[in-house]
């Protein structure tokens, strides 16, 4: 496979170094029917289906003449088996091959003989028949199910000896592509054939030094040890659980400024509320999870600054344990309306907490409330933006003040865990055994709700801060 505008007939796009090299082995691995299995880890944006499409266009090309099918599967075939399609006829039409091509059956491309197919990997697909003849693609491997591939992807390349290719980034260390990794790695250290590759964002801006600024950026607003950094940039696996926080991490989320009970003039705002059940009769008002209101400030970067999401500062917490919540509304509205006059309110509108974000969107206006339905993958994305805010520095508690909810905050940032899922989702908690997480949650959703708030057009000089 050579690099440049003459990889073949009209090949527009330039494949990078370490693309050529990847792609050579695959190529080599075909043409010579070696049958190997290749692992492939780019990181993000890095170019793996750029690569994937150029080799199937090779293939296909050099193939035309005869009856062959490669195949090429994706944890879903809408969107991801079919933008992979879109690409190779994208690559076919700009070679100059329209003219042999077509589209059958809504998920094969044919050029002359010679066909790539497109599945789902989803649990319920039907993909059983058929036959991998020239080459066998995993894309996204990590979100694969194994069993599933093991079952039905794996046994359409042993008719031909197909040469198997993972593509992805890591996640965790039970997928289907650290698993591959792991058994290619174990081969190349028996026979020395290379079977791995492996490029991380340091490699891929050595030819793009524009991308390396961008995850530099990246690298400021995640933190590095955020998960999706370490799996989608460094391309290291996680664990799959543990504390949420570790120790450094909780001394960063630990700040200087002092508790503050009412709002200073000029000062922005936002709140997130986490809302418990009410007591009833007979029952002990700490029986259920408290209602936590969480006040942040927000101190905005200067225009100039690489990550221009705002400072949150924690200045006040309030927590309703057991309160009805008809005698809630009130207390609340006049907290976040009246008193600080928040410029955006993040509350959890699951079960009971769905009629409280009503009545709070219609007494604050619905501009300044976010009703959020808990579920996986909200609360996955809740999480990381917290990890991140954390990691980068942006997110701090206020100083101690020997008060109850000072210790009940802290408590909980201690005794909070996480567990990493497929598809790159989590999950973090208390265990109930270790108390409740109100705390925790409500600075979630804190920082949800500071993500859209922007400073005010200022009429007078503005008071830019310096950040460290």
């Amino acid at each position: 496979m050579k690099r440049g505008s003459k990889d073949g007939p009209g090949l527009r796009h330039r494949l990078r170094p370490y693309q050529v090299e990847a792609g050579r082995a695959i190529a080599r691995s075909v043409f010579q029917r070696q049958g190997h299995s290749i692992s492939v880890m780019m990181a993000r944006q890095a170019g793996k289906n750029e690569l994937s499409a150029q080799v199937e266009l090779l293939l296909l090309t050099a193939h035309m003449e005869r009856n062959v099918d490669a195949i090429k599967c994706a944890p879903t075939f809408q969107p991801q088996a079919r933008i992979s399609m879109r690409r190779l006829w994208s690559r076919l039409g700009e070679a100059g091959l329209a003219a042999v091509c077509a589209r059958e059956e809504g998920h094969i491309i044919r050029v002359g003989r010679a066909r790539q197919v497109f599945l789902s990997a989803e649990p319920q697909s039907n993909v059983v028949g058929h036959t991998a003849q020239l080459l066998l693609e995993v894309d996204e491997a990590q979100d694969v199910d194994k069993e599933k591939f093991d079952k039905e992807f794996r046994p359409m390349a042993a008719t031909a000896n197909a040469t198997t290719v993972y593509y992805g980034t890591p996640w965790d260390d039970s997928t289907l592509l650290e698993q591959a990794r792991e058994t290619n790695l174990a081969l190349e250290r028996r026979d020395g054939i290379r079977r791995h590759y492996q490029y991380d964002w340091q490699a891929v801006a050595e030819c793009n030094p524009a991308y390396g600024r961008y995850v530099e950026g990246e690298r400021q607003r995640l933190g590095e040890n955020h998960p999706l950094f370490l799996t989608q940039y460094c391309l290291k696996p996680i664990a799959g659980g543990g504390r949420l926080f570790s120790p450094s991490q909780r001394a960063q989320l630990q700040g200087e400024h002092s508790r503050q009970s009412q709002p200073t003039a000029g000062e922005t705002y936002a709140a997130g509320l986490d809302i418990g059940g009410e007591a009833s009769d007979g029952q002990a008002a700490d029986h259920h999870d408290a209602t936590i209101l969480t006040i942040g400030r927000l101190v905005f970067p200067p225009s100039d600054a690489l990550v221009q999401e705002p400072r949150l500062e924690v200045v006040e917490h309030y927590c309703f344990q057991g309160e009805r919540h008809d005698l809630l509304y009130g207390r609340l509205v006049d907290l976040l309306g009246h008193v600080w006059k928040v410029r955006r309110l993040a509350v959890d509108a699951t079960g009971l907490g769905e009629t409280v974000a009503r009545f709070l969107a219609t007494a604050l206006r619905p501009q300044v409330v976010l009703p959020l339905r808990f579920s996986s993958e909200s609360k996955s994305r809740l999480g990381y933006q917290l990890l991140a805010a954390v990691n980068g520095g942006r997110l701090k508690a206020y100083a101690q003040d020997g008060s109850l909810e000072y210790r009940c905050f802290w408590r909980e940032m201690e005794q909070a865990r996480v567990a990493y899922r497929p598809s790159r989702t989590m999950s973090f908690f208390v265990e109930p055994s270790q108390g409740h997480d109100d705390y925790l949650m409500s600075l979630a959703l804190l920082v949800e709700a500071a993500r859209d708030v922007r400073p005010r057009a200022a009429r007078g000089r503005l008071r830019e801060e310096v950040w460290a």
